[in-house]
C-alpha cells in the first residue's frame, strides 16, 4: 500500500468531514430546514459561488474520463474539451440576476420549485423529477466509479475496497451537512483542483523531456494526434462545435448548475463569481486535457483510459506529492456527488412527497425523509458503481443530454417569453428526451452532430408552436421581475 500518496488523500478527507460538521450546525440551528439543507439559506459570496460551480461542473469526467479520452484521441479532445471554458459565464449570463430574483419570489428551493409555479402544473412537476432521478443517477454512478478507480490505482487495493471508502466518506458529511457543507467543501475543492492541476501538468511535461519532445513523440506515433481531428479522424469540424452546446451553453438547463444561480447573496457576488469562475474553469480544463495528452509518450499502452490520471501522477512526481495532487481529483469528483445526491434527495423530498403526498409534514419529519432519501441513494448508486464500464465519461455526458434536452427551454423560455405554457413545456421536454434517448439508442451523430443537438433543436420548435396552438396564457411568472 502507497502511505505516502495515501496521507494527503486522508487529510483532505478529514478537512471535509470538520466542515461538513461545523456547516451541520447551521442545519441544526436553522428556522427553515430546506432553504438551509438544499440551498444554504441563498448565502453564497462570489468566491465560493465560483468555485462551487466550477467544483460540480468539474467532475469524475473531466479529472478522470476526459484525460482519457485525450489520452487515445490526442490534441483534438483538447480542443473539443476547451468549449466547456465558457460554462459559468452563460450559467450566469443567461439566468443570472432575474432567475435569482423570480426564484426568491416564487421562494423556490429546487429548479422543479421555478417550474411547478411558472407553469403550474403537475405534470411538468413529475416530469421534471422523474427526469432529475433517472438521468441523475447515470451521472452519480460515474462519479462513484471515477473515485473508486482513483483510490484503486493510488493504494492498490481492490475495487470493491475502494468504493466502499468512497461511499462512506462523502455519505458522512453530505447527509450531515446538507448545502452549506457542500459550498464550503467545494471552495476547499476548488483550489486544490486548480493548483494539483497546474503541478502536474508541469511535471509531465518536464518528464516528457519538454512540449516539443512530447510533440515529435507522438507525431511519430501517430500524426492525427497532434491535429485536431483526432486520432482516427472522427473529431469532425460539425461534431466539435456541435459538443459547444452540450458542454457550453447547455449546462445552463443543468439542475446542479442552475440551483446555484438561486444561491448567491448579491449582483455583485454573481459578478464577481462569473469573473473567477470563467478564469477557474478555463486553466483547469486545459491542463487536465493536455496531461491526457501528454501522458502518452510517458506511458504508452494505457488500457483503461480512466486509471491514466492517477498512473501519471504516481509516475513522475513523488508519492507524497502525488497524493496531493490526486486530491483534484479526489475533490472534484466528491463535490459533483455531493451535489447530485443532494439534488436527487431535494427532486424526491421536496418535489414530490411535499408537493403531493404529505405537504402538511412537520419539520422534523422533512430533516429525516432528506438526510434518510440521501443515504438510501447512495446505497442504490453504490450497488450500480459495482459493475463499472472502461470509460466514465459517456455515462457523464449521457446524463448531461439528457437533462438539457429536458429542461433547457422550460427554464430560459419559461423565464424569458411570457407565451410559453405548461402544454409547450410538457411538449418540449417529451420530445427532448424522447428523441435524444432514441439519438442515442439508434443513431448516434446524426448528421455528423452530437446527438444533443437534433432533440434541442425540435423541442425548442415544439415549446413554441404547442405554446402558441394552446393560447393558454403563461401564469406566475411577471415579465419585469
Amino acid at each position: 500500500m502507497n502511505w505516502q500518496a495515501l496521507v494527503p488523500l486522508i487529510a483532505l478527507l478529514i478537512i471535509i468531514f470538520i466542515v461538513g460538521v461545523w456547516a451541520g450546525r447551521y442545519v441544526k440551528s436553522s428556522a427553515t430546514f430546506l432553504q438551509e439543507y438544499f440551498l444554504g439559506s441563498r448565502n453564497l459570496g462570489g468566491f465560493v459561488l465560483a468555485m462551487t460551480m466550477t467544483a460540480t461542473y468539474g467532475s469524475a469526467s473531466s479529472f478522470i474520463g476526459g484525460p482519457g479520452v485525450a489520452y487515445n484521441e490526442g490534441l483534438g479532445w483538447v480542443l473539443l474539451a476547451m468549449s466547456q471554458v465558457a460554462t459559468g459565464y452563460f450559467v450566469l449570463m443567461i439566468l443570472g440576476k432575474k432567475f435569482a430574483i423570480v426564484t426568491r419570489k416564487y421562494n423556490a428551493v429546487t429548479l422543479v420549485d421555478f417550474l411547478k409555479e411558472r407553469y403550474q402544473s403537475k405534470w411538468v412537476v413529475l416530469v421534471s423529477a422523474i427526469s432529475i432521478v433517472i438521468f441523475l443517477f447515470s451521472a452519480m454512478a460515474a462519479q462513484w466509479i471515477g473515485g473508486a478507480r482513483l483510490i484503486q490505482s493510488l493504494i492498490g487495493i481492490s475495487y470493491t475496497s475502494a468504493l466502499f471508502i468512497f461511499a462512506l466518506s462523502v455519505l458522512v458529511y453530505v447527509v450531515i451537512g446538507g448545502f452549506r457543507a457542500v459550498a464550503l467543501t467545494d471552495a476547499i475543492q476548488g483550489i486544490i483542483m486548480f493548483v494539483g492541476t497546474l503541478i502536474l501538468l508541469i511535471a509531465t511535461i518536464i518528464a516528457g523531456g519538454g512540449v516539443s519532445n512530447i510533440m515529435t513523440d507522438l507525431s511519430n506515433e501517430n500524426p492525427n494526434l497532434v491535429t485536431p481531428f483526432g486520432a482516427d479522424g472522427s473529431l469532425t469540424p460539425t461534431y466539435v462545435s456541435s459538443f459547444w452546446l452540450l458542454v457550453g451553453v447547455g449546462v445552463v438547463a443543468l439542475p446542479q448548475i442552475a440551483v446555484r444561480a438561486m444561491s448567491y447573496k448579491s449582483a455583485r457576488s454573481m459578478h464577481r463569481a462569473l469573473i473567477i469562475g470563467t478564469i477557474v474553469v478555463g486553466v483547469i480544463m486545459l491542463n487536465m486535457h493536455l496531461i491526457g495528452v501528454f501522458a502518452r509518450p510517458i506511458l504508452p499502452g494505457i488500457e483503461v483510459g480512466d486509471k491514466v490520471m492517477p498512473l501519471i501522477a504516481l509516475e513522475v512526481l513523488p508519492n507524497w506529492l502525488a497524493g496531493i495532487v490526486l486530491a483534484a481529483p479526489m475533490a472534484a469528483i466528491m463535490s459533483t456527488v455531493d451535489s447530485l445526491l443532494l439534488l436527487v434527495s431535494s427532486a424526491i423530498v421536496k418535489d414530490l412527497y411535499l408537493n403531493y403526498v404529505r405537504p402538511d409534514a412537520s419539520h422534523e419529519k422533512i430533516k429525516q425523509l432528506s438526510m434518510g432519501i440521501t443515504a438510501l441513494l447512495g446505497i442504490i448508486i453504490f450497488i450500480m458503481a459495482l459493475n463499472p464500464p472502461d470509460l466514465i465519461i459517456w455515462l457523464n455526458l449521457f446524463a448531461f443530454g439528457g437533462l438539457e434536452a429536458a429542461f433547457i427551454w422550460p427554464i430560459i423560455m419559461g423565464l424569458y417569453w411570457k407565451k410559453g405554457n405548461k402544454y409547450g413545456a410538457l411538449a418540449s421536454m417529451f420530445t427532448g428526451i424522447g428523441l435524444y434517448v432514441l439519438s442515442e439508442s439508434f443513431f448516434p451523430k446524426p448528421l455528423g452532430l452530437h446527438s444533443v443537438v437534433l432533440p434541442i433543436v425540435a423541442s425548442f420548435v415544439m415549446y413554441v408552436l404547442v405554446s402558441l396552438a394552446t393560447k393558454q396564457s403563461a401564469k406566475g411568472l411577471r415579465m419585469d421581475g
